[in-house]
């Protein structure tokens, strides 16, 4: 029996700008870890080989120390990597490869396929049939050679492929292509797909791994690799998928009609993993004391959390008569709030309720300074 592991779309160098500069560093980090994960997987579960379905950079111009590091994070798994070129680290003349070969931080274990040539593993009794991408898009299927593609008698026959699987994820503009029933056509045993983040069987035969750390706010079981055993040339492959991520990507949107539904944000907020990623999306209105209580919710929570995009545009003030008359206010500022409660209705009713929210706050920390 041979052990593959099947991973895929590493995407090592990936910026995450929608975040906190100290977020955004954490989740390019999670990315390096998930490669040394991978080595500790393989070696726990007595793998073979793993194979990297292509993206294993995010872009050509990885700065040097960064490719150093993807490479040192292999030292955890001696065995044979197979790592496929895709479609943001194509197998260009002059590509992230080349320079990873010219400063020569490829270990002798770990094998490049940047060519439509077989890797064969004698002691394994297999052969890889690699289709690199050597451009970001193709319209022509770089499997069809895997048909006529020759290979020892007895071996076990895996492909390796990077783009839109026939009949599933391609629409009519689609590019990077691979026939639906090229595993038939080629006589694999396994065909090992990469460009889809998420887990995704296609049959029998064919998987996609997903990226082993989430990178996106999708619900398509990512932050996975694949063990596939094949007992022999022929025989029905056993697949299963592993977790491998480090972070949870959620997202969740809440229509927030009063203050007491505060009680269902708070409790789902507090059931969420420590060190996820959470993009929330707050809409509704609330009094001047619930915003309170969800600013110090949301801080609360934030603090919790790996990373953090909350949008609360559609989230309006509506504060309660109570809310006014408890501020101390009295004169002009008293005249003030109560002329932008009734301007909330008019053509400038965001300006005034933003005004509002903030005379209240002042409001409120000057009591607080004069309770102090």
């Amino acid at each position: 029996m041979v052990r593959i592991l099947h991973t895929a779309d590493w995407q090592i160098g990936r910026q995450y700008s929608r975040f906190a500069l100290e977020d955004a560093a954490a989740l390019a980090e999670a990315r390096f870890a998930a490669i040394e994960t991978l080595a500790q997987l393989a070696a726990a579960q007595n793998v073979d080989v793993i194979v990297a379905a292509g993206d294993v950079f995010d872009s050509q111009t990885l700065g040097e120390r960064s490719l150093r590091r993807a490479f040192n994070a292999m030292a955890g798994f001696t065995g044979p990597w197979v790592l496929l070129p895709g479609n943001h680290d194509a197998a260009l003349s002059e590509s992230v490869w080349t320079r990873a070969q010219r400063l020569a931080c490829v270990p002798g274990h770990v094998h490049v396929l940047d060519k439509p040539q077989a890797l064969v593993l004698d002691d394994l009794r297999l052969a890889i049939l690699p289709a690199p991408l050597t451009q970001r898009q193709t319209y022509q299927d770089l499997t069809d050679w895997f048909d006529d593609a020759p290979s020892p008698a007895g071996y076990l026959r895996v492909g390796l492929a990077h783009g839109s699987a026939g009949g599933l994820l391609e629409h009519i503009d689609s590019h990077n292509l691979i026939h639906q029933d090229r595993v038939t056509r080629a006589r694999l045993d396994y065909l090992a797909l990469g460009d889809w983040h998420g887990t995704l069987k296609v049959n029998e035969r064919c998987y996609y791994s997903g990226t082993p750390e989430p990178d996106r706010f999708r619900d398509n079981a990512s932050g996975q690799a694949l063990l596939v055993d094949l007992e022999a040339p022929g025989a029905m492959p056993s697949v299963r998928a592993v977790p491998t991520g480090r972070h949870r990507w959620v997202s969740l949107a809440y229509e927030l009609s009063g203050d007491a539904d505060l009680d269902l944000l708070e409790r789902e907020l507090s059931a969420l993993p420590g060190q996820s990623v959470v993009e929330l999306k707050l809409a509704g209105q609330l009094s001047l004391s619930g915003f309170d209580r969800l600013e110090s919710l949301l801080g609360r929570e934030q603090a919790r959390c790996r990373a953090w995009d909350c949008r609360r545009d559609a989230l309006g003030l509506a504060p309660t008569q109570d809310d006014l008359h408890a501020l101390q206010a009295d004169g002009y500022l008293r005249a003030a709030l109560d002329q932008l409660q009734d301007m909330r209705q008019g053509p400038d009713g965001q300006a005034a309720q933003d005004a509002l929210l903030i005379l209240a706050g002042l409001l409120r920390d000057k009591e607080d300074r004069h309770a102090r």
